[in-house]
C-alpha cells in the first residue's frame, strides 16, 4: 500500500506524548519578498527607509490576495463581472 504523506503546505504533523498533533502550518508568507524588494530597491530605498517600506509591503500582500480571492468568488457566481478565456488570452488556434 502506497502511504501518502500531508502535503507540506497545509499540514505540520508532529509527535506529542504518543499521540499526532495535525494543525496547519504558519507559513511566513515570503514568496512576494524578492519582488517586493527589487521594486523598493529600484524606487531608491535604502537603509532603514528600505526595511520600514519592505514590511509595509509584506503586511499588504494578505489583503490583497484576500480581495482577489472574494472577487473571484463573485464572479464564479455571476455577481460580479468577469473576463472569459478567450477574451484574455484570445480564440485557440486549431
Amino acid at each position: 500500500m502506497l502511504k501518502r504523506e500531508p502535503s507540506p503546505f497545509l499540514l505540520k504533523e508532529v509527535d506529542c506524548y504518543n499521540a499526532i498533533v495535525i494543525r496547519p502550518v504558519r507559513d511566513d508568507g515570503g514568496e512576494f519578498d524578492e519582488q517586493i524588494l527589487a521594486d523598493l530597491i529600484s524606487q531608491g530605498f535604502s537603509g532603514q527607509d528600505l526595511l520600514a517600506k519592505f514590511k509595509d509591503g509584506r503586511n499588504q500582500i494578505r489583503p490583497a490576495v484576500e480581495r482577489l480571492l472574494d472577487e473571484a468568488r463573485l464572479a464564479s457566481d455571476g455577481k460580479a463581472p468577469f473576463s472569459t478565456y478567450e477574451e484574455v488570452f484570445g480564440a485557440e488556434r486549431k
